[in-house]
Parts: C-alpha cells; sequence; structure tokens
C-alpha cells in the first residue's frame, strides 16, 4: 500500500483569500505597509516565520506578528477557502484504491486538523502533520521527516503532492517520490526548477501519475 502526503494549501484548497488577510491583519497590527496583493500570494507555502523573519528581522517582533496571523486564522481565516475541483474525487478514488492519505503542511497542526475536519473527503485522511506552534518543526523537510516517523515507514513507500518548491524540495530532500500540481501556486516553471518528478495538470492526473 503506497502513502501519499498532500500539501493542503494550493494542493487540497484554494487559501488565498484567508491567508493573504491574515497576513494583511498581521502587518496592519504591526504598523507596516501592506504589501500588493500578487506579493502576498507569494506567502502561501512556507512557513509563516521564514516570510516574516526578512521583513521585521527581530525574533520578537517575528513572534508577535505570527501571533496576530493566528489571532485573525482562528476566527475566520481558517474558512476562508476553496476546495479545488475535481480533488475531492481524486481523494476519494485514491482511497478506494487502497493508497494511504496523509496532509502534510507548513500550517500549524491545530489550524490544519480544524480545516481537515470540515472537508468533506477530510476523514480519508489517517493523519494531519502540521507545524509546531513553536516552530520548531515549520519546513517541509521537517514535516515529511514527522510524517515518516509517525507512520514509521521508510520515504521510497511514499509520494508528496503539492504545488510549490518546497513540496517538491522536501521530498527530494528524502529521496521521495513526488508530484507537482498545477493548479496552486507555484507554477510550472517553478516546480520544474525545483526538480518535480511529475506535473499534474488536474487533480485527475494523479491516480495516473502513481503509475507511471
Amino acid at each position: 500500500m503506497t502513502t501519499l502526503f498532500f500539501d493542503m494549501d494550493g494542493t487540497l484548497i484554494d487559501s488565498a483569500v484567508g491567508i493573504t488577510r491574515c497576513v494583511e491583519h498581521a502587518m496592519v497590527q504591526m504598523g507596516l505597509p501592506v504589501p500588493p496583493h500578487e506579493e502576498l500570494r507569494r506567502w502561501i507555502g512556507p512557513a509563516l516565520r521564514t516570510s516574516f523573519g526578512p521583513l521585521l528581522n527581530d525574533d520578537a517582533k517575528v513572534e508577535q506578528a505570527v501571533l496576530h496571523y493566528r489571532d485573525r486564522f482562528e476566527t475566520h481565516g481558517w474558512a476562508e477557502h476553496e476546495v479545488y475541483a475535481g480533488i475531492g474525487e481524486t481523494i476519494e478514488a485514491l482511497h478506494a484504491a487502497g493508497h494511504r492519505l496523509a496532509v502534510v503542511t507548513a500550517k500549524n497542526e491545530p489550524h490544519a486538523r480544524k480545516i481537515v475536519d470540515h472537508l468533506p473527503f477530510g476523514h480519508r485522511f489517517d493523519d494531519v502533520i502540521g507545524a509546531t506552534l513553536d516552530g520548531r518543526i515549520s519546513h517541509k523537510d521537517q514535516l515529511i521527516a514527522e510524517a515518516l516517523r509517525r507512520f514509521e515507514l521508510p520515504a521510497d513507500t511514499c509520494w508528496m503532492i503539492g504545488d510549490r518548491r518546497m513540496d517538491i524540495e522536501g521530498a527530494r530532500h528524502h529521496g521521495m517520490r513526488n508530484i507537482g500540481v498545477l493548479w496552486g501556486f507555484g507554477g510550472e516553471a517553478e516546480l520544474r526548477e525545483a526538480g518535480a518528478l511529475h506535473l499534474a495538470q488536474a487533480p485527475g492526473d494523479i491516480p495516473v501519475l502513481l503509475a507511471a
């Protein structure tokens, strides 16, 4: 049985509205100018501290900004997303085919679990692996390592499926097979440069690529 690790933002859900509004909220609370929307979209994927760090250049301020982000996310941001067309059917088909499924995301784990619990296909995931609240585990290679630890599996029995370079680079760090998805926030050039093994144009491509 193959185990499939799915990224969340840009792979299962279009979460641009929730994430960018929460970043905007944090910046306003910190007295910072709000960047253009296209720049804010680049915040989708990396760990929050990775994005806030260069902007604030102060560990204490970074932690304060993360708390402001979380405050709005817990009340509004977690629900500000849309499920990508076709992904639910693909998850159901993969489960029916006998694959074990999990979510591996840079979102903090409590928030990620809350979202998965509300997805119509969320019950198909055996576990949700997210970042620790203190940021100790937050980068994709660390998150994949934690997923492998929990499942007690070698990397060569698993796949990572995601839309950003972090997903592909994290998978390659562990020698794991991977699929880059083109309906998210990374794009073909980013995924190819990161060394994606396969690229999926639509969710329905995933089962075919797994058998390639």
